[in-house]
């Protein structure tokens, strides 16, 4: 079946920078739209960021607009964040989610929980101040 592992969590300092990958397996990965999302202990899911098929367009969460970036690499069905300048309020389970078979080349999704078919089981991110 499908599976997405994400990986790159960890624990750094306020300001600092982790990238973030997910790697796709047996998902027709150039025909799904990407997206992030994360929980924080105690509060509800929600979207980070979302990539398009074809990586042409994106699209954030306003928290974290002009700190992250999303980015795919199609040919090794790989989907990536690179977070700066973090601060403690980042501090959250990130997770992988795929929207297989969009039919909307330039549709940068998903951007709710519900939108994906397949999610990854999240990796920790926590940040100190």
């Amino acid at each position: 079946q499908v599976q997405l592992v994400e990986s790159g969590g960890g624990l750094v300092q306020a300001e600092d920078s982790l990238r973030l990958s997910c790697a796709a397996s047996r998902l027709t990965f150039s025909s799904s739209a990407m997206g992030w999302f994360r929980q924080a202990p105690g509060k509800e899911r929600e979207f980070v960021a979302a990539i398009s098929r074809s990586a042409s367009n994106t699209y954030y969460a306003d928290s974290v607009k002009g700190r992250f970036t999303i980015s795919r690499e199609n040919t090794k069905s790989t989907l990536s964040l690179q977070m700066n300048m973090l601060k403690p309020g980042d501090t959250a389970v990130y997770y992988c989610a795929a929207r297989a078979g969009t039919l909307n080349y330039n549709y940068a999704g998903p951007r709710r929980w519900e939108e994906a078919n397949y999610w990854g089981q999240g990796t920790q991110v926590t940040v100190s101040s």
